[in-house]
């Protein structure tokens, strides 16, 4: 099996290349290119590659920019730091993602599927995906919040936010100063709005910052308790299916 790697941190794709090799270890890395140009620039060789692994956020750009310039051939499985959210606008037709840091046991099922049932499909990104893809990955993230205080508004800043949590049917954000302030948005709506190197969203009812975070203690049935430097009427428990991309969160 021929592999193409495309990955800007060096440390990333050697890991990657043991785990390739450790399971697959007959496979021949071909390539491992770190940027937009070089990758353009290499599949204009006509290489003969089975599949890629490319990294979303290379040193020159994104490599969706890849498929607007060139006609990749080859399935592709995409390698990201972005949460599971955000990535699920991706994941079309021939396209697989992996959550980094990379697991072996993630990364033996992406292979698996490939070998089951899409060794032969390339990877096509329609025109519509590849713009919402753009315009996720490049938009700003809302990095301030209006809230009204009596009679006066004030202005939040981000990291100045410890959290937001729901509590009967209207969510709120709570401070690292430990004050509490109603807001005009679903947590929904808040996962899209708020930097996720910043804030996870750890179950229904909570969005955590990172900066916030003092300790993580393991609970029942594999979920992890959360504590932060301010006060919360309940305990923060991880939802079940968070808990290893919340993990992976942690370890960016």
């Amino acid at each position: 099996m021929n592999i193409l790697i495309v990955e800007d941190e060096k440390l990333s794709a050697q890991k990657l290349q043991g785990m390739l090799q450790k399971l697959i270890p007959d496979a021949q890395i071909v390539k491992i290119t770190d940027s937009v140009g070089a990758t353009l620039d290499f599949l204009k060789t006509d290489p003969s590659i089975d599949i890629g692994f490319f990294d979303i956020q290379l040193a020159d750009g994104i490599s969706f920019e890849i498929f607007e310039n060139f006609r990749v051939s080859f399935p592709v499985i995409f390698t990201t730091a972005f949460n599971e959210y955000a990535i699920q606008a991706f994941k079309v037709n021939s396209i697989d993602y992996l959550l980094k840091p990379i697991d072996e046991k993630a990364l033996r099922y992406a292979l698996e599927q490939f070998h089951a049932s899409r060794p032969n499909t390339p990877a096509v990104l329609p025109d519509e995906i590849v713009a919402k893809a753009l315009n996720m990955l490049t938009r700003k993230h809302k990095n301030r919040f209006l809230v009204k205080v009596g009679e006066h508004l004030r202005v939040i800043q981000s990291e100045e936010i410890a959290m937001f949590y729901s509590m009967e049917k209207a969510i709120y954000l709570k401070t690292l100063e430990d004050r509490n302030y109603p807001v005009d948005f679903t947590l929904d709506q808040l996962v899209d709005l708020l930097d996720p190197e910043s804030f996870f969203r750890v179950n229904r009812k909570h969005i955590v910052s990172m900066a916030a975070i003092t300790d993580i203690i393991a609970y029942s049935g594999s979920r992890l308790k959360i504590k932060l430097k301010v006060t919360s009427d309940e305990d923060i428990i991880t939802s079940r299916d968070r808990v290893a991309e919340f993990k992976g969160w942690l370890g960016r």
